[in-house]
């Protein structure tokens, strides 16, 4: 296998799916690979009518043609998804198995299992449409964009699909980031021999930092499911002169920002470059990754991880296999403003626990998520489906 296709759809707001794109596709031409792009970009939905997006979203004619010509004029071995939605769409796999080669697809949310791909409705974890071939309660409570209309095209696409078959038969592997992701999705449909579990990784080590400055960081969307309130309501009840660093953008930013100038100790820094964050990361306590909602693997994790800083995080979803509790960091109940201060505590106050659990996170990533064995990760599902096709060619 030496010239794999990877296909994505950028989204409007860059997030953690085009980061793990770039640096997948950045470790395959690290070890030799001629790796191909095919993408298409959010942007154009701009200039689109409601009635031509809902049939893009369903089949795009235009994705359909370009990769059937991309395919015969570049002649890849495989063809890598991330994700689809809603430009891409899925007369991709088709054009894809029309030419006979074998389809991978990263499972970055949990849209195939829920239009709203979150499992988060009004402030919680929502699971109503798991098991359902057509999602009506996301379409009841509006649930993808506050929209019926837009939850409606969505479980649109899904069930048709569904029908044709498509989820089982287009796909030979899929990527699940998690086991708890893995499970999410066969309990929704998927077969569980075509689910493979291989985590995100880093291209490049950005080494392990000392630590030291006082203060515990929060780095990311802010975003309701990504609890920012939490942390917010957290910190009065955290005690001494700690201090708090909030690093990111989104629809809560103002919110956040004029929360966090009525407390002490806390500084609200808004959204800054990849390489400002590692830095405040090096010289963090801990991060801390509130969530509310069933992450899908967040990359400041791995990153944490990477410069030896330990993780308090939700003890929800996938978080509670990436952290391990007491050795690469602390778990406390989402939602929990008390548990999560004194998570904060335990972290910030005993420096011998903090030491081992800094080591151990920089032994995790070391030993799960570092570009070698990230590579090799991706490398063995390829070769994996590859076997899969000349088996049923032979």
């Amino acid at each position: 296998m030496n010239k794999p296709l990877i296909v994505h759809n950028h989204y409007l707001q860059r997030g953690g799916e085009d980061v793990v794109f770039e640096t997948e596709s950045a470790l395959l031409r690290d070890h030799g690979h001629q790796v191909l792009h095919y993408t298409l970009d959010n942007r154009a939905v701009a200039g689109m009518g409601a009635v031509s997006l809902f049939t893009k979203t369903l089949w795009n004619s235009a994705t359909y043609r370009d990769l059937t010509r991309c395919i015969r004029d570049r002649k890849p071995d495989l063809v890598h998804f991330h994700n689809t939605f809603p430009l891409v769409s899925p007369s991709a796999y088709y054009a894809v198995k029309r030419a006979g080669l074998p389809v991978v697809q990263t499972l970055h949310n949990y849209r195939l299992v829920c239009p709203e791909a979150r499992f988060f409705r009004d402030g919680r974890v929502c699971e109503l449409c798991l098991r359902k071939r057509i999602a009506w309660p996301a379409v009841r409570y509006g649930c993808y964009q506050n929209s019926r209309p837009a939850s409606a095209a969505v479980t649109a696409m899904l069930s048709l699909h569904h029908a044709l078959g498509t989820w089982r038969t287009k796909v030979d592997r899929y990527i699940a980031l998690t086991e708890f992701a893995r499970a999410k999705f066969c309990a929704g449909g998927l077969s569980p021999e075509k689910v493979a579990v291989k985590p995100n990784g880093l291209a490049r080590d950005p080494g392990a930092g000392p630590g030291g400055g006082g203060y515990v960081l929060f780095a990311g969307r802010l975003s309701p499911e990504k609890g920012i309130d939490t942390l917010l309501d957290a910190w009065p009840h955290v005690p001494g002169k700690l201090s708090l660093k909030i690093a990111g953008d989104g629809p809560l930013v103002e919110m956040a920002a004029q929360r966090a100038s009525a407390l002490e100790h806390v500084e609200f820094l808004g959204q800054r470059t990849h390489d400002e964050v590692l830095d405040l990361m090096r010289h963090a306590e801990a991060l801390v990754v509130p969530s509310r909602w069933y992450e899908g693997f967040p990359m400041t994790v791995v990153e944490a991880f990477a410069t030896g800083l330990p993780v308090v995080a939700s003890r929800l979803g996938g978080l509670t296999e990436l952290i391990r509790h007491g050795e690469t960091g602390l778990h406390f109940d989402a939602g929990n403003t008390a548990g999560l201060a004194a998570q904060i505590r335990q972290v910030c106050v005993h420096a011998d626990h903090a030491g081992r659990m800094r080591a151990g996170a920089r032994r995790e990533f070391e030993r799960k998520y570092a570009a070698r064995r990230n590579y090799e990760s991706l490398v063995e599902i390829y070769q994996a489906v590859l076997a899969e096709k000349r088996g049923r060619t032979a």
